[in-house]
């Protein structure tokens, strides 16, 4: 059964960090059961990762084109992968799919973090040894044991599933729309849109990991409600994004618009409005310079992962929107609640490195980073500094207050840009026309 992914996307790393893939020449059960153990653990709830058997792997990134499997060999692996996955405490099992790529048969494993982490794998495969076993998580893109200190951080993950990814028990199959996962699977280009559209609803829905619980209660998770219901806010009444438009610094006139439904339909949908509601390019002339001077009030690119920052990273438990205040001078962009530790409002304020340890919704990260609506983890905040200093704007702000109640970005005014400058263009073009017209002698009647 074909996996709710691009596989040219996925093996170019376009939709999930390197960290996030293993590749391995050849089976080796042993090293294999280690890597699904520590994606289903997901330590740094990153939302697990895939192994693929039948591509060499040098410096974390495949070789390719891949060396590739006989079938044969596939079919025993996926045999030898259904005992290894009982030999998992408490038992896992990941979804598999052979994939022609490049002319060669590879075998793609995906294992999503574990509902019932932590999970305990054998330490050796031989008879003798199988009793013992040990808890494996990732290093960057390295399969490990865990050491004491991740011991009890696993542990402390016990039950401790990331909203997105929770059972929601106020739900049914009935709230999840197969038109919208339809439309997603073809939009991210993911062989599963073909079977789709026969395959049974509840086996879809498995298969995409976007429901779970026993046949005879089989429940959406949140993450399936966020992405692939048409009104997500009647079961999370701050899953919306609000923009207002300010005429002035005092707010006493101002104009709101409300973006609701699908997260990616709300987030394209409140960009399309900013990109032709407030973003505005201006060119000047320059004295000696046969070129002119292009910049926008605004960098896009800027605002765009501003946006899908906030999607990201806001807690979907709160009833708070997201806002969007335009100003005169800035854009400011208020979600709630802030960053999770380790990050610090120090740190964010001085502009430092930041290297997130949880992440508050895995799957709502993945689904945009697989719509190209954000980029990697731990790229936003650097991208959007990038993209300011790029436009020759003032480097954007990124506050949360001490209590780690909201957090806000701000993007400042290109300072050269003069927001009275198409209400001049407008009334001076106006101008030269009644000139003219007063100008030109009357005509014979």
């Amino acid at each position: 059964m074909a996996l709710p992914v691009n596989i040219d996307q996925l093996l170019g790393g376009q939709v999930v960090e390197w960290a996030r893939l293993e590749f391995k020449r050849s089976w080796n059960p042993e090293d294999a059961i280690h890597t699904i153990c520590a994606f289903a653990n997901d330590l740094e709830n990153w939302g697990g990762g895939y192994l693929i058997i039948g591509v060499a792997e040098q410096g974390g990134q495949p070789v390719l084109p891949p060396l590739g499997l006989q079938p044969a060999l596939v079919d025993t692996i996926q045999k030898d992968l259904m005992d290894l996955c009982y030999q998992l405490t408490p038992t896992y099992f990941p979804l598999v799919e052979p994939v022609e790529y490049q002319n060669k048969l590879v075998l793609i494993i995906w294992a999503p973090g574990g509902e019932n982490r932590p999970y305990k794998a054998p330490l050796k495969l031989s008879k003798e040894n199988r009793g013992q076993k040990e808890y494996y998580v990732r290093h960057f893109a390295s399969t490990t044991r865990a050491n004491p200190d991740e011991q009890r951080r696993l542990l402390d993950l016990t039950a401790k599933i990331p909203f997105d990814d929770r059972i929601n028990q106020h739900a049914s199959l009935d709230d999840l729309s197969l038109g919208l996962i339809r439309e997603h699977l073809r939009e991210i280009k993911s062989k599963l849109a073909d079977e789709a559209a026969t395959m049974p609803f509840e086996e879809l829905c498995r298969q995409m990991r976007i429901a779970s619980g026993p046949p005879e209660y089989l429940k959406p998770l949140n993450i399936g409600l966020l992405m692939f219901n048409e009104h997500p806010e009647q079961f999370f009444p701050g899953a919306a994004i609000e923009i207002i438009i300010y005429a002035g610094e005092t707010g006493k006139s101002f104009t709101e618009k409300r973006f609701t439904g699908p997260l990616p339909q709300q987030l394209r949908q409140a960009l399309a409005f900013l990109q032709t509601q407030v973003l505005k390019e201006e060119v000047r002339k320059l004295p000696d310079q046969a070129e002119a001077q292009r910049f926008v009030n605004y960098p896009f690119s800027a605002l765009e992962e501003s946006l899908a920052n906030a999607v990201y990273h806001r807690s979907y438990e709160l009833p708070n929107t997201i806002e969007v205040s335009v100003r005169p001078t800035r854009i400011e962009i208020l979600s709630f609640p802030g960053a999770l530790p380790p990050v610090t409002p120090e740190q964010l304020r001085s502009g430092a490195r930041i290297v997130a340890r949880d992440y508050r919704n895995r799957r709502v990260g993945d689904f945009l980073k697989e719509l190209h609506l954000t980029e990697g983890r731990a790229t936003g905040l650097p991208d959007i500094r990038t993209a300011m200093q790029a436009n020759g704007s003032p480097l954007p702000s990124f506050e949360m207050d001490a209590d780690r109640l909201s957090f806000l970005t701000t993007l400042k005014i290109h300072p050269a840009y003069n927001p009275n400058s198409e209400a001049e263009a407008l009334r001076a073009l106006r101008e030269a026309r009644l000139k003219r017209l007063l100008e030109e002698p009357p005509t014979d009647q």
